[in-house]
C-alpha cells in the first residue's frame, strides 16, 4: 500500500454548466453482473427473487435479512458537521495527515479518529444500545456513516495490520461464497447462482463489512494498487467502493448541512459508450439516462453522483478508480475482474451531446503521479507475456522453462538486475522423492469404487471426514490437517473432483530476480483464492539422514516448521459461533526433512512473509503413510499476475528462512 499522499492544491473553481430544460430523470448505472431475475431498473434498484440467505450450508444461522438494504443508501441522523469545514480542510496540509480543525469542532474531539470533520463522541453510533467494540450484533445491519476521514502516514506495523485485516475479511468472503455456490450446484438450479450476494449478506449481518463507520477519501488502508476482485460485492464488503450497482460512490448531499455531495470512488467498466479510457487520463461519462441495454435514451442531470463529481473537482478532492476488465477465466457473470488502479484528480467537466444524441456530462480524470503501476496495465502485460514470453525485455529472459518440460507448463527465469542464473544450476524436481519404505503397504489396500468420479458416501469421501475437500472447479474448500486424494487404487477417472494436486502445475509461473529477497516467484496468470499452485518438492530424508547432511552444510527444509496457515482458510468462526476447525485426521509429528541442495522446484524460491498469500496443505495420494505427506501450496487470496508469492516458513524475523538460505 502506498501510504504517501500527494500535495493537494485547489484547482480553479468549476465553471457553471447550464442544464437544458428538457433533462429527464436519469436511470441507474447498468449492472456489471445483472441477476437474471431482475426485470426493471428503478431509481433505487430492488432486485427481485433474491436468493434465500438461509440456504448456505453448515452455518446454522437464523437470518432475517432484507437484501434491499445492501443496495439502498440509508438516511442517517441529522446534526452532523458542516460540509464547508471539509472544503476548508482539503486544500491544507494533507501530506502531514489529519489535523484538528480549530474553532469549529466539538470539545470531545478524538485526536486519534483521523476525522476530517470530527463527530462528537455521543454521535458515534446509530443506536444508544449499540454493542461495544468487542461485540458483534448479528441482528443489526451496518449503516454507512457520513464522517469523512483520510488515513495517512501509516507506519510499517500499521500497514501490515490493516493488510492482514483486509486479507482475513476476503478469506471469509471467499469461503462463504464457495460454500453457497456448492449448495446451489447440489440443487442444480443454475439460474440462481448469486453466491456473491449470499456471502456479502451473511458478512453484513455478522458485522464484518469493513470501513462502514467512516467514509474514507483517498487510499484505503490495507488495499494495494493492483489488488484484483472477482465480484463487485467484494468491493462493497471491504469498503473500496460502497455501491454494488452505481459507478459513482459518493457522500449524498442530504448528509451535509449545505447539501453538497462529494465523490469518493468510481468504477470504469465500459458501461457507457461515451467513456474514453487512456490509462492515466480518463474521460468519464456521468451516470443516468440509460436503458437496460446500456444505451443512452435520456439526457443526464447534474445531480446525485454527477454533482458529487463536480463538487469533488471544485474542492480538489481525488477519487479512487477501479477498473472492470474482461478476463478469460473469470468466474463472475460479467466475465470481468475489478482492479484497483489508484487515485485520480478530476480536472475538468463539461456537458456534451453523446454518441446517442442525448446530453451527457463528461469528467476528465488525471492519475496522480508517484503511485505504483496500474493493475490493469499489469494484467495486459501478463496477457501479452502469456502469448509471447519474449514480449518484454527478451534479453532478460534467461530460460523459457527451467523445468526442462518436467512440468505441464514452462517455468520462466527472468532477471533484469544482474547476470545470475543460479536456478538453472539445479536439477528440477517436479514431485518430492520419498524413501521406498514409505510405499510399503500393510494389510489390504483399498480405494473408492466410483466410476464417473467420487460421490457422497464413497470411501474417499468418508476418509476426508464425510466431506469433499475441493469444489467442482478444484478450489480448496477449507484447510485440514490432511487431505486424502484419490490414488492409484481408486477406480475413479483422472477428472474426478478429488484429484487436484496430483495433476501438477497448471499456471504459468516465473522465477525472477528480486532486490529485496534475492529470488522470487510470481505468476503470469491470475490465481483465484483457494486454487492449487504447486508442490514444495525435495528429497525426503528421515531424521537420521538429515542429521548427517546437516554436518555437511546442505540446505534442508523442515515441514513441521511451516506455520499452520491452513487453519485460517475456510475458518467461519466469525460468522458461525458453532464453527469447529477440522481436526480429522490427526497427523503425527512430521519427523522428516526435504533436501533441496541439489534437486528442487519452483516453490523453493518463494519468499517468507508474516502475512503470506500462499499456504501449505498436507496431502496424500500416492501412498497412505501419514508421517510423509506431500507439501501442497494453495492461494490464500486472489493473487494478481506478476505479484510475488510469499509463504510463512514459521521462523522469527532474525532467522534465515529456508528460501533465503538456499537462494542467497
Amino acid at each position: 500500500m502506498d501510504s504517501q499522499n500527494p500535495n493537494f492544491t485547489t484547482p480553479p473553481p468549476g465553471f457553471s454548466v447550464p442544464v437544458p430544460a428538457s433533462l429527464l430523470t436519469p436511470k441507474q448505472e447498468p449492472r456489471d453482473e445483472p441477476p437474471q431475475q431482475e426485470q426493471n431498473q428503478q431509481q433505487q434498484p430492488q432486485p427481485q427473487q433474491e436468493p434465500n440467505l438461509n440456504d448456505v450450508p453448515n452455518l446454522n444461522l437464523n437470518l432475517n435479512l432484507n437484501l434491499d438494504d445492501i443496495y439502498e443508501e440509508q438516511t442517517l441522523p441529522e446534526g452532523f458537521s458542516n460540509f464547508n469545514l471539509i472544503s476548508e480542510a482539503y486544500p491544507t496540509g494533507f501530506t502531514t495527515g489529519i489535523q484538528q480543525l480549530e474553532n469549529d469542532v466539538d470539545d470531545a474531539y478524538d485526536p486519534n479518529s483521523r476525522a476530517i470533520v470530527p463527530v462528537p463522541e455521543a454521535r458515534q453510533s446509530y443506536d444508544n444500545n449499540a454493542p461495544g467494540a468487542g461485540e458483534v450484533a448479528a441482528q443489526r445491519l451496518q449503516r454507512r456513516y457520513k464522517e469523512l476521514v483520510r488515513v495517512a502516514d501509516l507506519g510499517l506495523a500499521d500497514q501490515r495490520q490493516f493488510r492482514d485485516m483486509v486479507r482475513r475479511t476476503r478469506m471469509v468472503y471467499d469461503s462463504l461464497r464457495v460454500l453457497a455456490l456448492i449448495e446451489e450446484e447440489k440443487r442444480g438450479d443454475v439460474r440462481r447462482l448469486r453466491s456473491d450476494l449470499k456471502a456479502s449478506a451473511l458478512m453484513r449481518t455478522s458485522g464484518l463489512w469493513l470501513n462502514r463507520d467512516k467514509r474514507i477519501v483517498g487510499p484505503i488502508p490495507g488495499i494495494c494498487i493492483g489488488d484484483v476482485f472477482l465480484y463487485r460485492m467484494e468491493l462493497v464488503v471491504i469498503g473500496l467502493h460502497g455501491q454494488p450497482q452505481a459507478g459513482i460512490d459518493y457522500l449524498p448531499g442530504s448528509m451535509s448541512s449545505n447539501g453538497e455531495p462529494i465523490a469518493t470512488s468510481v468504477i470504469v467498466s465500459g458501461g457507457y459508450e461515451d467513456d474514453i479510457d487512456q490509462g492515466d487520463v480518463i474521460i468519464y461519462s456521468g451516470h443516468g439516462g440509460q436503458d437496460k441495454n446500456s444505451r443512452q435514451v435520456f439526457h443526464q442531470k447534474l445531480e446525485g453522483g454527477n454533482l458529487a463529481m463536480e463538487r469533488s473537482m471544485h474542492y480538489g478532492i481525488e477519487v479512487r478508480v477501479i477498473r472492470g476488465v474482461r478476463y478469460e477465466g473469470s468466474s463472475s457473470a460479467s466475465g470481468k475482474v475489478y482492479v484497483y488502479d489508484g487515485l485520480y484528480r478530476i480536472v475538468e467537466y463539461w456537458f456534451d451531446v453523446g454518441k446517442s444524441g442525448f446530453g451527457v456530462y463528461k469528467f476528465k480524470l488525471w492519475r496522480i503521479d508517484g503511485q505504483a503501476k496500474m493493475g490493469s496495465v499489469i494484467l495486459k502485460d501478463a496477457l501479452m507475456l502469456r502469448r509471447d514470453p519474449l514480449f518484454i525485455k527478451p534479453m532478460c529472459v534467461f530460460s523459457l522453462d527451467i523445468s526442462n518440460r518436467n512440468e505441464n507448463v514452462g517455468v520462466r527465469l527472468f532477471n533484469d538486475i544482474d547476470r545470475s542464473n543460479d536456478p538453472m544450476c539445479f536439477q528440477y524436481l517436479p514431485r518430492s522423492t520419498f524413501p521406498q519404505f514409505v510405499f510399503h503397504h500393510s494389510g489390504r489396500v483399498t480405494g473408492c469404487e466410483c466410476v464417473n468420479g467420487c460421490v457422497e458416501g464413497c470411501f474417499c469421501f468418508m476418509k476426508n471426514g464425510n466431506e469433499f475437500p475441493y469444489s467442482q472447479s478444484g478450489l480448496l474448500l477449507k484447510g485440514r490437517p490432511l487431505v486424502f486424494e484419490c490414488g492409484p487404487f481408486c477406480r475413479c477417472p483422472p477428472h474426478c473432483r478429488n484429484r487436484v494436486t496430483q495433476k501438477g502445475l497448471k499456471n504459468r509461473l516465473e522465477v525472477f530476480r528480486s532486490k529485496e529477497t534475492g529470488w522470487g516467484v510470481r505468476s503470469l496468470d491470475l490465481i483465484q483464492a483457494g486454487a492449487f499452485i504447486c508442490e514444495y518438492t525435495g528429497i525426503v530424508l528421515t531424521r537420521e539422514q538429515a542429521q548427517v547432511l546437516i554436518m555437511n552444510g546442505d540446505s534442508l527444509i523442515y515441514p513441521n516448521r511451516f506455520s499452520t496457515r491452513w487453519e485460517e482458510w475456510g475458518d467461519l468462526s466469525l460468522v458461525n459461533p458453532n464453527y469447529e476447525r477440522p481436526t480429522y485426521p490427526s497427523v503425527p509429528p512430521l519427523d522428516f526433512a526435504l533436501d533441496v541442495s541439489k534437486m528442487r522446484n519452483v516453490a523453493c524460491y518463494m519468499s517468507h512473509s508474516s502475512t503470506p498469500n500462499v499456504l501449505v496443505q498436507f496431502v496424500l495420494y500416492d501412498h497412505n503413510n501419514l508421517m510423509f505427506p506431500h507439501l501442497m501450496l494453495f492461494a490464500m487470496e486472489n493473487i494478481p499476475p506478476m505479484r510475488e508469492f510469499s509463504l510463512d516458513y514459521g521462523v522469527t524475523d532474525d532467522e534465515l528462512t529456508g528460501k533465503l538460505a538456499i537462494c542467497n
